[in-house]
């Protein structure tokens, strides 16, 4: 289904004739179009090992060469497996952009009940986002500059008042726009800026045997404000795996208000955009929105 208007559509023919022509080595290897409710690219299983990632709209362009910059970097300094890129197309057969060859990480997207433990797992992505948080940012890609996630949320107070006033019937609309209001007025980073994911979704995080494995979609990634890392406290933990996630990465009152903004807002924006062209997303959209709105806790 397709989620834009000016999404460049792509098949798997497609994509097997242009890794036969580009990359001869791996021509054999099977190609099948993966299900995924990502927003950015298409994915598609090349053999057993490689997964090919086709843009599938002009603003993910970027997201690989950023990748194949500052993964080197930041991998190895990381708990928990990341994307690891092994080859750039070129354009043709009619697709107009470059695109990439990953190595394929097994998983499955998280859940609760994926989850052997979840308050482990909330220990383990707090231990992630710490060692994250800590790596030298020297020359990243600066959330202001570059309109990124975590930025100040003031930048973001007109899209998502306007985005509000279209969910009346997905949310407690005078609610969340209290839950806004003291993200907004919330007391701003206290150190100094830090590397951040920016887009903690559950499907976003794989697990293996119960735990958590690898953290995926690092499309909205650079250096910011940490609070926006703290969405996977209402989209994924409740209860006593949200508290257990909170206190193992010692998040203050203003850092968690701040979370609870950024994840107001980017489930609140995605929610009309999304409406119609992508029911699982929309519909984690919705349970995150409500539960940032409904538990500060």
């Amino acid at each position: 289904m397709r989620m834009h208007e000016d999404e460049v559509e792509t098949s798997a023919p497609q994509v097997a004739a242009l890794v036969a022509e580009q990359f001869p080595d791996w021509s054999r290897l099977p190609v099948r179009e993966l299900a995924t409710s990502g927003t950015d690219h298409t994915l598609y299983r090349l053999g057993s090992d490689l997964v090919v990632r086709m843009p599938k709209i002009a603003w993910a362009l970027a997201q690989a060469d950023r990748e194949r910059r500052w993964f080197p970097l930041l991998a190895p300094r990381l708990p928990l497996a990341v994307p690891q890129p092994v080859a750039e197309g070129r354009p043709g057969r009619g697709y107009p952009w470059a695109w990439s060859i990953y190595r394929w990480l097994p998983g499955t997207a998280a859940t609760l009940e994926s989850l052997a433990s979840p308050e482990a797992a909330a220990r383990s992505l707090a231990s992630f986002l710490i060692a994250l948080h800590t790596v030298d940012t020297s020359g990243g890609p600066d959330a202001g500059a570059e309109g990124l996630r975590g930025a100040p949320l003031a930048r973001r107070d007109e899209a998502t008042r306007l985005a509000l006033s279209q969910l009346e019937d997905d949310v407690d609309v005078p609610r969340a726009l209290e839950v806004w209001q003291a993200a907004l007025e919330a007391a701003p980073p206290a150190g100094a800026p830090v590397w951040f994911h920016g887009d903690l979704l559950p499907g976003n995080l794989l697990v293996t045997e119960g735990k958590l494995s690898a953290v995926i979609d690092w499309g909205g990634f650079g250096v910011g404000d940490p609070a926006v890392d703290l969405l996977p406290a209402w989209s994924l933990f409740e209860g006593s795996s949200r508290a257990e996630f909170r206190a193992a990465l010692a998040v203050d009152d203003a850092a968690w208000a701040r979370g609870r903004g950024h994840v107001l807002s980017q489930a609140a924006i995605f929610l009309p955009y999304y409406r119609n062209t992508n029911p699982e997303g929309v519909a984690q959209a919705r349970r995150t929105l409500r539960a940032a709105i409904s538990d500060g806790s």
